[in-house]
Formats: structure tokens, sequence, C-alpha cells
């Protein structure tokens, strides 16, 4: 197991965030750690004297990165620090929490655990999208959870050509399309009806939103595959596409939009007793009817 020396701490303004990030970083140095703040986090914990360093920087001075926040704090930091291999830990604040699964009550016993070696350590792929008009790129973004082209506006469906490994699949008209890798398939994916993925697939999920034919349904193909949409020509509208609901690419009718499959992956640490299908029983409720029916026998 690796040995973590030089702590990076991650977070950005929300409740409760800057009380669980002093006692954070407050046990951290109880157990001698070097410890280097984002500019965010600098900025929330005024009169300090640790070590600042930007967010493109922090994953190459640090062996483990921690990121205090919800889902979406993790997804930001991610998407810069897959990059450096940094190992990254989630302690929630947030609401769902299906990738910061530490709770902030449990900061010095889960936290102290993986820095003593008893950890779990999962590479989760990401995915790189760009956006070419008339042969030539004019938009570029990467997500851990999903690449999402959508119509923008509600109302007006889009229209578009999907092509897998240069192969024609089908034209579509419908509000949009959700590509997701196995992170992201129990996220935006999963409230349009896309599958539960295991996250150590080699998949991404294509799903269809409110496609204007029924039998249009999702369907997965293998994570290496190659992505290609044509936004219709006769769209009266300009479709973004978004890179995990933070990054906003604004396409135009006759825009060619490639998604792929990023060379760095995302190493996402977990306390050992973190369980996949335990997080989907609490956060999706899975058979807490059941538990309630047999309560009122």
């Amino acid at each position: 197991m690796e040995q973590f020396r030089n702590i990076g701490v991650i977070g950005r303004e929300g409740n409760g965030v800057a009380e669980t990030l002093k006692r954070l970083i407050d046990f951290l140095q109880a157990r001698e750690l070097g410890v280097v703040l984002d500019e965010a986090v600098s900025e929330l914990l005024p009169g300090h004297s640790l070590r600042v360093s930007s967010r493109r920087m922090i994953g190459e001075v640090c062996d483990l990165i921690i990121v205090v926040g919800g889902d979406g704090s993790l997804l930001g930091a991610a998407r810069t620090l897959a990059r450096h291999n940094a190992p990254v830990l989630g302690v929630n604040r947030g609401r769902l929490g299906f990738l910061t699964d530490i709770s902030p009550d449990d900061i010095e016993t889960q936290v102290g655990a993986v820095l003593d070696g008893h950890y779990r350590l999962e590479k989760r792929f990401l995915l790189d999208v760009e956006v070419l008009r008339d042969g030539e790129p004019v938009g570029r973004g990467d997500a851990l959870n999903d690449v999402v082209l959508n119509s923008g506006t509600s109302g007006h469906m889009m229209e578009f050509e999907l092509f897998i490994d240069g192969e024609f699949v089908y034209r579509q008209r419908s509000d949009g399309l959700i590509i997701a890798t196995p992170t992201g398939s129990t996220a935006y994916a999963l409230s349009a009806g896309g599958p539960i993925m295991h996250p150590r697939l080699d998949a991404v999920a294509i799903v269809p939103m409110f496609p204007h034919t029924l039998s249009s349904r999702p369907i997965v193909i293998d994570g290496k595959s190659e992505i290609k949409m044509v936004v219709g020509r006769s769209n009266i509208v300009h479709p973004p596409v978004t890179c995990d609901g933070q990054v906003k690419i604004t396409s135009q009718p006759g825009d060619v939009i490639y998604v792929r499959k990023k060379p760095h992956k995302l190493r996402l640490v977990h306390p050992l007793d973190h369980s996949f299908y335990a997080s989907c029983r609490d956060k999706l409720g899975w058979g807490a009817h059941i538990g309630k029916e047999e309560s009122d026998d």
C-alpha cells in the first residue's frame, strides 16, 4: 500500500463544509502530515498558515487528495486530478454521495484507517468530448459521469445521427442523448431510464432523453468505442454539450461531436468496508418498502 505523507485538501463553500475542513486539517496535522490547501479551501479558512496550491498543481505535489463536499465537488476535482494519477478520497457534505463515502463524523476513524494503509483502490475511467465545426475543433471537455447532448430548451426536440466505431446506428428525434460511464450510471442517466452499471465494467451506456419513438431504448457498448453524433442541419436550436453538468459547449446545426475514453483514469480510494451494492441499497432505497411492510404487519 502507498504511504501518504503530503495530503491535498479540496472543497467548496457549502453547508457545514468549513467546519468539516477544520476538523479534517486538525486531524491531519495531529498526525504530523503535510497539508496543502486548494485555493478555494484557503479562502474558506482565513488566517491559516498552510501551503496553498492551485487545483491544477495540487495533484503533482500531493500523494493523496481528500475532497470535502458532495459528488459534484469530487466530479470537478476528478477532471483535473486524473492526469496526475493522485488517489482521491471523498468526505461527504452533500446529499447523495455515491463517490464521497466517508461521513464527517467518521473522519478520525475512516480517514485514519486509510492513512494506515487499510483501503481499497478503484480506477474509474473518464470520457473526452470534442466538438468539430467544418472539421475544426471549437470545444473540448472531459467527464467522469456523463456527456450530455440536449436541445437546451423545453418544448423543442432536436434531431441528430449516432455512429459507433464509424458504423451508423440511427437518426433520432428526442430531447437529447446521455453518454454515461459506469460511474455516471447512477446519476443523470438513471433518471432517464438508463441501466445501473458496476463501476468495474469497461462499458458506456447510451441513453436517449424522451425519444420520439418509444422503441429507442438505452444501449450498452464497449468502453473503448468511439461515439460520434452529428447535429442535424434542420435544427432551429443550438444544442449544448455538457460534461458532468458543469462544463458547457454550445454546438450548432451540422457540428460533429466525438466522445472517447480518456487515457487517464481517476484513482478513487474507498474504506475497506465500502460496497457498491450497499451504496445502492442506501442511496437508492432498495428494499426500503419491504422493511416498512414488515414493520406494519
